[in-house]
């Protein structure tokens, strides 16, 4: 994937940037550059490794010292949502926002 001066003052408009001429040739190369990266790592074959748990496991053999996934505090949905404006089955609402 490639992109050109007219995507970058698209991207630049949807995140409400202004970009000089020099700045968008600059992101241009560093963009062009991430992707050539990202087309790099997705060429390697990767059918049958097993990923990995954790990036040192590569390196050395460790135990992650991981806790049990054990609720610590009781349930206050209520409570919590009493002040709200609006809630409804235990959901915040909230105002649809779109532009």
């Amino acid at each position: 994937m490639s992109l050109n001066l007219n995507d970058i003052a698209r991207i630049a408009n949807l995140a409400r940037l202004e970009l000089q001429s020099d700045e968008s040739t600059r992101l241009l190369t560093q963009l062009n550059g991430f992707f050539s990266i990202v087309e790099t790592m997705r060429a390697v074959d990767t059918t049958g490794i097993v990923p990995l748990s954790h990036p040192v496991a590569a390196i050395a053999d460790i135990a992650l010292r991981l806790r049990d996934d054990v609720a610590s505090e009781p349930n206050q949905r209520e409570a919590n949502q009493q002040s709200a404006p609006a809630v409804e089955r235990g959901l915040f609402l909230v105002p649809k926002v779109i532009e």
